[in-house]
């Protein structure tokens, strides 16, 4: 049986190119732009612009963890990999500092690699694109479990006891859907719930509407589950 489609809600035009990270934080959207590596706060009922801000490298992916931000970025020539604190400014350094949700406040994804990022109120999860898994830190910052989604993944979003996950292939037409599993479980079973018609890039909530990016389209786009 055919997958239903997304219900499209709101669309807002980026204010920079190519949107990339995204997050919900203390009543605003926050987008990263890939391509000028820099961070922008939006209302959202409007998407104006409220700041921006420089990032330290390419911003791959957000989420709220509380009182601070979490970023995915892409450092040096290499565009090695770390998951890095925002809380007043970006982290910097690779010291014993902790972040506000206990984990250090600044350490390198699995391998260098990683890009989308949820939390779950006390876990951390990060996707592994080529790997087609979302791993679990622990306290330390180091691998506690590992999901196989079976799929690319563009963007992950904690929800109400389940990850809900964007997964497809980019490289046979941008091929997306959106479904959900149950990190508690032993072996969870990731179930698909609905076609995305658009390239999707990253995934937040707001309480209300998901939100992702049309990064081709330089648009940034808020949806529904279909009833």
């Amino acid at each position: 049986m055919e997958l239903p489609r997304v219900v499209e809600q709101k669309r807002f035009e980026s204010p920079a190119p190519a949107p990339q990270a995204l997050t919900v934080f203390k009543g605003s959207l926050w987008m990263g732009s890939r391509d000028l590596r820099r961070l922008y706060q939006l209302d959202l009922a409007t998407g104006k612009v409220r700041s921006d801000h420089e990032c330290p490298g390419t911003p791959w992916a957000a989420v709220t963890t509380g009182e601070a931000m979490r970023f995915t970025i892409g450092e040096g020539a290499d565009d090695d990999r770390y998951v890095t604190e925002y809380a007043d400014g970006f982290a910097s350094g690779n010291g014993s500092a902790r972040g506000k949700d206990g984990l250090p406040a600044r350490f390198a994804c699995p391998d260098f690699t990683g890009s989308y990022l949820s939390w779950d109120g006390k876990n951390l999860y990060l996707s592994q694109w080529y790997k087609h898994r979302i791993v679990q830190f622990d306290h330390d910052g180091q691998i506690a479990r590992s999901f196989d989604i079976d799929d690319e993944v563009s963007g992950h979003a904690y929800v109400k006891g389940k990850i809900y996950v964007l997964r497809g292939t980019e490289q046979s037409g941008e091929n997306w859907r959106i479904a959900h599993f149950d990190p508690t479980e032993d072996r969870p079973a990731v179930t698909d719930i609905a076609r995305i018609p658009f390239a999707c890039r990253s995934l937040t909530f707001d309480g209300t509407n998901f939100w992702s990016n049309h990064r081709a389209a330089n648009r940034i786009i808020s949806f529904t589950l279909p009833k």
